[in-house]
């Protein structure tokens, strides 16, 4: 454990003294340093929520095939960049490096002697080859933690795969029960598997550096994407696993057994209801101007509307149709769980997003201003200035002075070489 840490970190309970010591506005991960072999999005996704709490994060791109295909993700494209890139990769610095080059290890492994972790999202095969896991830097940095996010994991039959976002969906049953019934499978609206296997991953490698401190011995972190997606089965899972419940595609986005909770049709658009209780149920009907509905018997409880609901969802939709969703919210708000069907363009305007700052701007020397959605994370007492993701091995030449100590010289040779 590094000297002094906890304790330089830890809260002051006098409460006669309401400063915070400038240790204490720190990031809270200001001074962890991690190595990343990353590219598209679940892994820079990963990344980039530690970055955004202060992380350094030196992401290694491969100079023979022009860096992290990110890049190059149309619609917006500009030399070596892209939007899509940006979204992933902010607060980050690049650095080029041939990991099968045979001098790789001048500069991998003085990197990850001064880090305390090192990331990959990589082919489950491949992290041991290159030379990335435990048992390769373990001798290099005792404490260092390793973590993989992978498409199926390290070992077994599937770990030389590779896997997508769109393949998991499909693996993990979530297409299954997505979309109208009597349509086709219907993959989620966003990439949810990277996005949630991101979070894992910076989770995981978090807590495995927190015990590392103490320790002073680090690990393999295993993720993939399969068992992400299979986790977030969640209560279908149990229900499945207890009871063989066999889940299907509901009309309406409905929830499968809390009737009605939904997406309900009005003069305008639409709008969501969230009965979750038996007491906003009966709130709804009234406020639709229907409260018999409350005391008819084939809809009295969560079990009768269940059972009946075939015959309760034409009589909602009528009713809901008659006014326009703005009028229904105003009505149904602090009553029943309500909210608009927005587009992703109403999403932005809705005041929360201001009020929460969700939108940041980072000045992009190809895009001018790049504007993208902040962290959900909100630190009291610490923040991060944001910055546009890196260019093509911008920062090599610094990293590779700072923390390798080699000589301009020396870096003109390694790049002459192609190492990097």
């Amino acid at each position: 454990m590094r000297s002094g840490y906890l304790a330089r970190n830890r809260l002051s309970h006098d409460i006669g003294d309401k400063r915070l010591d400038n240790q204490e506005k720190r990031p809270p991960l200001e001074g962890v340093r991690i190595v990343s072999v990353e590219q598209f999005g679940a892994g820079p996704w990963a990344t980039m929520m530690l970055a955004d709490m202060g992380a350094e994060i030196i992401k290694v791109e491969n100079p023979a095939t022009q860096g992290d295909v990110a890049r190059y993700v149309p619609p917006f494209t500009g030399d070596q960049d892209s939007v899509y890139f940006q979204s992933f990769n902010r607060n980050k610095k690049s650095i080029t490096l041939n990991l099968q080059h045979e001098r790789v290890n001048e500069i991998l492994h003085p990197l990850v002697e001064v880090s305390e972790g090192v990331f990959n999202n990589l082919r489950g095969d491949l992290p041991a080859r290159l030379g990335l896991d435990y048992q390769a830097l373990a001798s290099v940095n005792s404490s260092v933690v390793c973590c993989s996010l992978s498409a199926f994991g390290r070992t077994g039959e599937r770990a030389s795969e590779p896997g997508y976002d769109y393949l998991m969906q499909g693996y993990a049953g979530w297409m299954s029960i997505t979309g109208e019934p009597g349509g086709p499978p219907t993959k989620a609206g966003l990439s949810l598997v990277d996005l949630s296997g991101g979070v894992m991953a910076s989770l995981g490698m978090v807590s495995s550096i927190l015990r590392a401190r103490e320790t002073g011995t680090g690990c393999d972190v295993d993720v993939n994407l399969f068992d992400t997606a299979l986790s977030q089965l969640g209560y279908v899972g149990a229900w499945h696993l207890t009871k063989g419940y066999e889940p299907q595609r509901m009309a309406d986005s409905s929830h499968p057994s809390q009737i009605p909770s939904q997406v309900l049709p009005t003069a305008d658009g639409w709008m969501v209801v969230m009965c979750a209780k038996e007491k906003f149920y009966r709130s709804l009907v009234e406020i639709m101007g229907a409260p018999e509905l409350a005391e008819d018997d084939r809809f009295r409880t969560f079990p009768d509307r269940l059972e009946n609901r075939d015959a309760l969802i034409p009589i909602l939709k009528a009713l809901s149709k008659k006014r326009t969703t703005g009028d229904w919210l105003e009505r149904l708000r602090g009553e029943v769980p309500c909210g608009p069907v927005n587009t992703v363009e109403e999403a932005f305007a809705d005041p929360q997003v201001a009020e929460d700052e969700m939108i940041i701007e980072v000045d992009h020397p190809q895009f001018g201003v790049v504007r993208q959605v902040a962290s959900p994370i909100k630190i009291s007492d610490a923040s991060v200035d944001h910055v546009r993701g890196p260019s093509l091995g911008e920062h090599t030449d610094e990293i590779l002075h700072q923390y390798v100590n080699l000589s301009t010289r020396e870096i003109e040779d390694l790049r002459k070489d192609g190492v990097i």
